[in-house]
């Protein structure tokens, strides 16, 4: 791959990065905030559950993602960012730019999908 390729998705990764850790440390800080709300009522106790179960799906969504992303900067300090994990062949470019911590080229994907 291109140097100036790999400049371009090391950038955009450390920028999704940093997204990425600010949200997990902002769900944490809401996630303590709500424990300690716990509502007058059965409707507030409801809400305040519900809310709580959409935190910690997104902080795992976050958490997944980042280490998604953590990896994809580690192959590129490897020299390895842009093969495919399964053939080490290389991952089409559109792919990269759509998804740029992506593991697996378009084909071994579908085969881990089932599709």
């Amino acid at each position: 791959m291109v140097r100036k390729s790999i400049t371009r998705f090391r950038k955009s990764l450390e920028a999704r990065h940093r997204e990425l850790r600010l949200s997990v440390v902002q769900t944490q800080k809401e996630t303590l905030i709500a424990q300690h709300d716990y509502g007058k009522d059965e409707g507030d106790r409801a809400n305040t559950s519900l809310a709580k179960e959409m935190q910690l799906g997104h902080k795992s969504r976050d958490r997944a993602l980042l280490g998604a992303v953590e990896a994809a900067l580690k192959r590129i300090t490897d020299g390895t960012f842009g093969e495919c994990l399964n053939r080490a062949q290389e991952i089409n470019a559109k792919r990269l730019e759509a998804i740029p911590w992506v593991r697996y080229c378009i084909t071994c994907q579908e085969l881990i999908d089932g599709t």
